[in-house]
């Protein structure tokens, strides 16, 4: 039978803990230790949303802006209504200095979940 544990012989269940501790890193404000961890997870799993959106947050903590950028762009191609990916990626490409991008994306996230922070974002007076 074929190894399907990914190249570092890990377990899926070893996966699924690597990705809680990392969700617990990332909120201990520990974004270089979260994308180590879901490194290995997305090697294993690269079909895995959850994981790419946790690591894109990752990257975004860490101001790692372009990886960001390319880890929520891929989160938008596979999951296109998603509120709050296009919220954060609208964040990076406001810190990037690409206004013009940012309010495209900022004014998805509001359409598609019109929150407070989001509509405010979105500046749809402007």
């Amino acid at each position: 039978m074929p190894d399907t544990s990914g190249s570092t012989g890990r377990t899926p269940e070893t996966h699924v803990i690597d990705f809680r501790a990392a969700e617990q890193l990332l909120a201990a404000r520990d974004p270089q230790g979260a994308v180590k961890l879901l490194d290995g997870v997305i090697d294993a799993h690269p079909e895995n949303t959850a994981a790419r959106l946790l690591r894109a947050r990752a990257f975004f903590a860490a101001a790692q802006l372009r990886p960001a950028e390319l880890e929520f762009t891929i989160v938008l191609e596979r999951e296109p209504d998603n509120a709050f990916a296009h919220f954060a990626l609208a964040r990076t490409y406001e810190r990037r200095g690409r206004p013009e991008q940012a309010k495209r994306h900022f004014r998805l996230a509001a359409a598609l979940d019109p929150k407070p922070e989001y509509l405010t974002a979105a500046r749809f007076d402007s």
